[in-house]
């Protein structure tokens, strides 16, 4: 989808405000090049202020980019373009986060168990005189999982960075049975409106 804009993209500073390695690998396989930048902000936000999943999301994205931004600029490294998301789980109306604990791990996972629930990734582009903001959301389908499993998946380590518990693209995506959407939403950066977003951005440039 790229193709016709690469030459103008390859010109463009593009910082990525994550410390995400799978989002990196990610843009990277698109043939973006990429700096990352890890975000500061404390991602604090109170997720009952806001009037959607998917606008709080959005705004911790924004948070992410605009703190990135304000650091890069008082180094003289403004970027050309920011690239900064969101991902979390939902089910039942509450919101899965980064457990905190092995007990918090296997609560979630436990839950998730043989269920579907939904993954929202919000998304923002900022370039020097546009901010884009979107989301995306997948449900998730899980297969019944028993005790042992789950203990044995925490055991790996992998849940504990990962929102909700899991990462679908690591030993975790042997517990999902379908997905409904955008695959890349749940591992963390969609790319499909990604790459939109970026082409309607640049695709009139002549630099």
């Amino acid at each position: 989808m790229l193709q016709p804009i690469k030459h103008v993209l390859k010109r463009k500073k593009i910082i990525l405000a994550s410390g995400s390695p799978r989002r990196r690998e990610l843009v990277e396989n698109i043939g973006l090049t990429v700096e990352l930048c890890p975000s500061l902000f404390e991602e604090d936000l109170d997720p009952k202020t806001f009037s959607s999943f998917s606008a709080f999301v959005e705004e911790t994205a924004l948070q992410k980019v605009l703190e990135v931004e304000t650091r890069l600029k008082s180094q003289a490294m403004a970027p050309d373009v920011l690239i900064g998301a969101d991902t979390m789980v939902t089910l039942d109306g509450e919101m899965f986060g980064k457990p905190t604990s092995e007990k918090e791990a296997f609560d979630m996972l436990k839950s998730l168990s043989g269920r579907s629930h939904t993954v929202y990734t919000g998304v923002v582009v900022k370039t020097l005189d546009k901010v884009v903001k979107f989301t995306e959301k997948t449900n998730v389908v899980f297969g019944k999982l028993d005790d042992e499993q789950i203990k044995g998946y925490i055991a790996t380590g992998e849940p504990m960075d990962k929102a909700g518990g899991y990462g679908i693209q690591g030993v975790g995506g042997t517990f999902v049975e379908r997905v409904e959407g955008d695959y890349f939403t749940v591992v963390g950066l969609p790319l499909y409106r990604l790459c939109s977003v970026l082409y309607e951005l640049f695709k009139d440039k002549n630099l």
